[in-house]
C-alpha cells in the first residue's frame, strides 16, 4: 500500500510538472538557459579540475599518504580517518558536491566504513569561496568585506557541524564487530609512505587508463551535476508562476516575523532553499535598514545547500550504501548554526572592519574587489570554452574504450 502511494504521488508530481511546462514554455526555456549558463560558464571549468585531481591522487595513493599523516587530528576532532581531511579541505577548495564525491570515492575504496562516509559527507560539502566572495558578495551585494563575514560564519560553522556528527553512528559501529573501531595512531611518515606504495600497487590499471578513467568519472558527475542545476531553475521558475511559491512564502513570513526579519524575505528564502543562487541574488535585492536579515539568510540558504545541490549529493550517494538521511539532517544544523555566528560575528567582522577599511585602506579594498571581479569575468569568458573542449575529450575517451572492448 506504501510504495502504491508513493507511486502515485511521484506519477501526479510528474505530471503536474508536464502540463507546467506545456503552459508556460517561454518562461520554462529561459529558466533553462540560465542554468545552463551557470553550469557552462562557471560549475563545470571550476569543478573540473578538482574532480579529476581527486581521482588521480586517489589512484596513486596519496589520499592514503594525507590520510596516515592527518589521523591523530581526523579521528579525535571529528572520529573519522586521516582521509577525510582531504576531503574536507577540496570541499571547502572547490565547493558543492565535490565533498561527497570525494566521501563516496573513498566508500568504494573501502578506506573509510558507511558510518565514517555519512559524518564526512554531513560537513564536507561546503560553497567556494569564488561562489563566496565572487558571485555572493561582490555580484549581488557589490561589497567584498561581506564575504569575509560569510566565509567565516559558514566554513566555521561547517567544522561546528563535523564536531557534533562524530557522536553520529556511535552505537551502530559498537553493534557491528565485523568492523572493529578505529584506533589512534601515531604520526608517520615512513608508515604513510609505505600505506601509498601499497595502495599504488594495488591498482593494476595502466597510467593511461587511470587518467582517462579520470576524466571520464568527472565529466560523467559533473553532467549530471548539470542536469539537477537546470531541472531545479526551471521548477522554481514554475512554482513562482503558478503560484506555489507565494503561497508556501506566507508560511515562511510568519517564521520570519518571529526572528524579527523583514517578511518581505520570505519569498527569496523559499527560493534559496531550492537553488542557492538564485534565492542569495534575490535577498541582495530587498531594501532593508542594515545587511544584517539578508547576511543571515544567505548564511541559511548556503547552510543548507538547496535542494539542488542536495539532489545532486543524493545522486553521487546512490551508487554506495552510504545513507542520505544523515547529511540531509546536517543541513538544518549548518543553517542554523552559520546563522547563529552571522549575528554574533557581524559587529566585529562587518561593521569594525568596514568603518577601519573605509577610514585607512581603502586602495586595498577596490584592489581585492577588482582580483574577485577579474576572476569571474575570466570564469564567464573562457568557461564555455574548457567545458566544450573536455565534453569532447570524454566523448573521444569514450569511442576509444568501447572500440578497444569490441576488439
Amino acid at each position: 500500500m506504501k510504495q502504491l502511494v508513493k507511486t502515485i504521488v511521484l506519477a501526479s508530481l510528474t505530471t503536474f510538472v508536464a502540463f507546467s511546462l506545456i503552459a508556460f514554455p517561454n518562461d520554462s526555456f529561459e529558466a533553462s538557459i540560465r542554468g545552463l549558463n551557470i553550469w557552462w560558464e562557471v560549475v563545470f571549468p571550476s569543478l573540473l579540475p578538482f574532480f579529476i585531481t581527486s581521482e588521480l591522487l586517489i589512484g596513486f595513493g596519496v589520499v592514503r599518504f594525507i590520510g596516515v599523516l592527518f589521523e591523530p587530528i581526523m579521528r579525535p576532532l571529528f572520529n573519522v580517518p586521516g582521509v577525510g581531511s582531504f576531503g574536507w579541505v577540496m570541499g571547502m577548495a572547490s565547493g558543492y558536491p565535490t565533498g561527497a564525491k570525494i566521501a563516496a570515492r573513498l566508500r568504494e575504496e573501502k578506506q573509510i566504513t558507511r558510518v565514517e562516509a555519512e559524518r564526512l559527507v554531513s560537513f564536507t560539502n561546503a560553497s567556494s569561496p569564488l561562489f563566496i566572495i565572487g558571485a555572493v558578495s561582490i555580484g549581488f551585494f557589490h561589497d567584498a568585506k561581506l564575504g569575509v563575514l560569510l566565509a567565516v560564519c559558514h566554513y566555521g560553522s561547517n567544522a561546528l557541524v563535523g564536531l557534533c556528527m562524530r557522536f553520529y553512528g556511535r552505537a551502530e559501529e559498537r553493534k557491528n564487530t565485523k568492523i572493529p573501531l578505529k584506533k589512534e595512531r601515531s604520526f608517520s611518515i615512513k608508515r604513510a609512505f609505505i600505506e601509498m606504495h601499497e595502495m599504488r600497487t594495488s591498482d593494476d590499471r595502466a597510467l593511461g587508463q587511470i587518467l582517462g578513467d579520470a576524466v571520464i568519472n568527472s565529466i560523467k558527475t559533473l553532467v549530471m551535476v548539470g542536469g539537477f542545476i537546470i531541472l531545479f531553475s526551471v521548477l522554481t521558475k514554475l512554482f513562482f508562476l503558478i503560484g506555489v511559491s507565494p503561497l508556501i512564502a506566507n508560511v515562511f513570513q510568519f517564521i520570519l516575523s518571529i526572528f524579527s526579519i523583514p517578511i518581505e524575505m520570505a519569498l527569496p528564502l523559499f527560493s534559496g532553499l531550492f537553488e542557492i543562487t538564485i534565492g542569495a541574488q534575490m535577498i541582495s535585492q530587498k531594501v532593508t535598514e542594515t545587511v544584517l536579515p539578508q547576511a543571515v539568510l544567505v548564511s541559511f540558504i548556503m547552510g543548507f545547500n538547496g535542494l539542488s545541490v542536495q539532489a545532486q549529493v543524493a545522486s553521487i550517494l546512490a551508487g554506495t550504501d552510504i545513507r542520505f538521511k544523515p547529511y540531509f539532517l546536517a543541513r538544518f544544523l549548518h543553517g542554523a548554526l552559520a546563522s547563529i555566528l552571522t549575528v554574533i560575528l557581524y559587529i566585529p567582522l562587518y561593521l569594525n572592519k568596514q568603518t577601519f577599511e573605509l577610514n585607512d585602506i581603502p586602495v586595498f579594498n577596490q584592489n581585492g574587489e577588482s582580483i574577485w571581479i577579474a576572476i569571474m569575468s575570466t570564469m564567464q569568458s573562457i568557461g564555455p570554452v574548457i567545458t566544450l573542449f573536455f565534453l569532447s575529450l570524454a566523448v573521444f575517451l569514450l569511442y576509444r574504450k568501447t572500440i578497444k572492448t569490441k576488439a
